[in-house]
């Protein structure tokens, strides 16, 4: 049987991931960590199906062919995910999308007032368990929703654009704040947000897989 050309995926670098306000080097070390596992994944998990598949083992009946294959979206949404939150914060930033740009007009349109989509956005990440808050555009309607993620495969809305992507698994705070302070982690974040890369988001085409941040 001809063997298929095998892509790896490469780790990316966020050099934008330090000084943070409220989120300590140390909290991110251990978190871009967490990160390069999942690269590692979902680079070994494309190899063990590749292999499976050379021997005749592409069934939904072969335990290790169906396991492998729905571990594969888990690893893949978590590496995906984790670069969208590292490319979307940034020390000293503004805190709140530039007056008049086309990212405060959206959000004022979905939401009414940048304030109103705020308390949305935070009461999502207040909810109790492990998860993912993400704004994002329905290419449809052009209206901005935010979502609930469980597991980082499931929860996200098919073809929506990703514009800010917040973690709120405990890995993501638990070195800084306490299980029970996960509030705090809330308003740090919010010093930290990138408002221009989240403009440049809605801006462009969606990228499947963001570009590092410089």
């Amino acid at each position: 049987m001809t063997q298929p050309k095998r892509h790896v995926y490469r780790e990316q670098s966020f050099p934008n991931m330090t000084a943070l306000d409220g989120i300590s080097d140390a909290q991110v070390g251990e978190h871009l960590a967490l990160y390069t596992g999942y690269v590692k994944q979902v680079n070994a998990l494309n190899k063990e199906l590749q292999e499976l598949r050379s021997e005749g083992r592409a069934s939904g009946k072969d335990l290790e062919f169906a396991e492998l294959t729905r571990r594969l979206g888990f690893e893949y949404n978590g590496m995906i995910l984790h670069e969208f939150y590292f490319s979307n914060l940034r020390a000293g930033g503004p805190r709140q999308p530039a007056a008049g740009s086309s990212l405060a007009q959206a959000l004022t349109d979905s939401f009414g007032t940048f304030e109103q989509w705020l308390a949305d956005f935070k009461a999502i990440g207040g909810m109790r368990g492990i998860g993912w808050v993400v704004l994002c555009e329905d290419p449809v309607l052009r209206r901005l929703s935010n979502h609930w993620i469980t597991l980082h495969q499931d929860g996200y809305p098919a073809s929506f654009k990703p514009l800010l992507v917040m973690d709120v698994w405990e890995h993501a705070f638990m070195r800084d704040y306490k299980a029970t302070e996960k509030d705090r982690y809330l308003d740090a974040f919010f010093k930290n947000v990138d408002w221009q890369t989240v403009e440049r988001r809605l801006q462009e085409p969606m990228a499947i897989r963001p570009a590092a941040a410089a």
